[in-house]
């Protein structure tokens, strides 16, 4: 036999040997997670993120199989003998095969299920040989991790059997093996990602966009008057203050006079610390005449310090300009990565703006100061969610609050939400008698819990496909109560729970939130804000044609 020869027929033996060295258990069930991971959930998927999800999810499918495997041999169960375990390998494979080119086939029908709701073209093929080839090479990726792990248990667990009895010995192996895992996790890849983003977020919030002047007006922060310096606005700060509607503006589609609306935001290099951001905030807030306006917002931003413009925009057009906003920065990390690393950030710059705004709101004359509502979107309402207690303000409360795109760990959200009135859906809920607080999506519904508001108006403003919202950690292994029928109108009828995978599924879809077209996913549209801001802030001098103009206004201008 030449050396050649004998070269192939090690390959060739090392190959089948890997092949056999597969768990049956693991290939069956890390298939039926990878079928199940092509379904769709609640975003459309290019075929690269279907790779990578599939990939993860018949990695975890097949770890599930070889624990289940492990668990049977330290039961000490009987196992079948190597030509049944070879036979039950080959079907396993061909039964595997079958379902793989079956889900494939009809991945591309599942995603049209998808962009049909969202009005996005559909789509001819869902490339299944790039999601199949992606997705394999993830799962080796992740089957080598596993097979590395199993060798630092082994050799742990040998090293102590020398003190430990051998079931002992295992337990020990694994727990060291997971310690050395999550630590170098943990110690290197985690803090280089979040160390890489923080630089790149920082030097992004330096930046100074071209069109983003330094203002003139001495009634906006960053001018020569202000006690903001414009460099210290931040990037989304300085969009903040350069853009919304002017009072010609304003006047010009209402027909009635306005006022420039002020808005007033403290980056994040204004000052050190949260509570003298909002020192200066409220300083620069009394200086420009805030409290001489109607209504008053007090606005969190999200992670990166941006404040979505269709939801000021639109409040201001409604209150003819007589408005004033008050914002400051606590973060320049888009906000997952703000909820990671620093999630009391927000809540605590929240505590801080509120507790200046409203304390200097309470001295002033009741029949003269403005109105005060609180507002923020993703991020943002989760921290603007914490500004206060209710029994901090019960004896002189705020009017009110719109909070759009509420995170899933929003606490008083998440109250109303389980204790909603029976019958109602889980993703728009109702709240007893509407009186304190009220839900609303896409279509208003605002006026379906009654006419009777108590002294303070709350409002959630949710689409049924926002993943931020409606992602639930416990479906790794339960339904989430808002795949329930009857379904959101933007929500597939085909989307499925399966246990892992409708965890996999929702992850990857908080990822890509943004991605979607306006007024579906996390992406909250002008139109859909108007609604709610009447309600809470009780706007009365617009008709119904002069509300539906509006609506179109913010539409057309996309």
């Amino acid at each position: 036999m030449t050396q050649a020869a004998e070269g192939r027929m090690v390959v060739r033996d090392w190959f089948w040997r890997l092949v056999l060295s597969f768990s049956a258990t693991g290939l069956v069930l890390g298939t039926l997670l990878f079928a199940a991971s092509l379904t769709p959930s609640l975003l459309p998927r290019t075929y690269v993120t279907q790779g990578l999800l599939s990939g993860v999810a018949m990695a975890c499918g097949y770890g599930l199989g070889v624990l289940l495997a492990a668990l049977w041999f330290w039961l000490e169960l009987p196992e079948p003998k190597d030509r049944v375990r070879l036979w039950l390998k080959t079907v396993a494979g061909g039964v595997c095969g079958v379902v793989v080119l079956v889900f494939l086939w009809r991945t591309a029908e599942w995603q049209n299920s998808i962009r049909a709701l969202m009005d996005l073209p559909p789509i001819e093929t869902a490339h299944p040989f790039y999601v199949g080839l992606i997705a394999l090479a993830l799962f080796l990726v992740l089957f080598g991790l596993g097979r590395l792990f199993a060798f630092l248990v082994r050799l742990f667990a040998s090293t102590s059997r020398r003190a430990a009895p051998r079931r002992l010995s295992y337990v020990i192996g694994t727990a060291l093996a997971a310690t050395l895992f999550w630590t170098l996790a943990d110690g290197l890849l985690v803090r280089f990602v979040l160390h890489t983003a923080d630089s790149s977020f920082r030097r992004l919030d330096q930046v100074i966009e071209p069109d983003t002047a330094e203002p003139s007006d001495p009634l906006k922060s960053g001018s020569a008057a202000s006690l903001v310096r414009w460099d210290d606005l931040g990037r989304m700060g300085r969009s903040f203050i350069a853009t919304g509607p002017a009072a010609k503006d304003i006047a010009a589609f209402t027909g009635k006079p306005a006022l420039e609306p002020l808005r007033v935001y403290a980056g994040l290099n204004a000052a050190e610390t949260p509570e003298a951001r909002a020192k200066i905030a409220l300083d620069e807030l009394i200086r420009v005449g805030g409290f001489e306006r109607s209504t008053l917002l007090v606005v969190m931003p999200t992670g990166t310090g941006w404040i979505d413009p269709e939801g000021i925009d639109t409040v201001e057009y409604l209150h003819h300009g007589d408005i004033a906003s008050v914002a400051i920065q606590y973060s320049y990390l888009a906000s997952w990565l703000s909820l990671l690393a620093e999630p009391d950030y927000g809540a605590e710059a929240a505590r801080a703006l509120f507790r200046a705004v409203y304390g200097h709101w309470t001295t002033l004359p009741k029949e003269s100061r403005p109105k005060l509502y609180l507002y923020g979107l993703s991020l943002g309402a989760l921290s603007s969610e914490q500004s206060a207690e209710l029994f901090e303000v019960i004896g002189d409360p705020y009017q009110g609050a719109l909070w759009a795109g509420p995170p899933f760990p929003s606490r008083i959200w998440r109250k109303m939400t389980a204790d909603r009135n029976p019958g109602t859906p889980a993703w728009l809920p109702r709240f007893r008698d509407g009186s304190y607080v009220r839900f609303t999506s896409q279509r208003n519904v605002l006026p379906q819990a009654g006419d009777h508001w108590g002294p303070m108006r709350i409002v959630y403003l949710q689409y049924a496909s926002d993943p931020i919202v409606f992602y639930d950690p416990y479906s790794f292994y339960r339904q989430p109560e808002w795949m329930a029928v009857p379904r959101g109108p933007d929500v597939s009828p085909d989307f499925a729970w399966y246990p892992v995978v409708t965890f996999l599924q929702l992850t990857l879809d908080m990822a890509m939130a943004t991605t979607t077209p306006m007024g579906l996913g996390h992406v909250y549209a002008g139109e859909h804000y108007i609604d709610p801001w009447i309600a809470v802030t009780g706007v009365t001098d617009w008709s119904e044609a002069d509300v539906a103009r509006l609506k179109e206004r913010f539409r057309a201008g996309r």
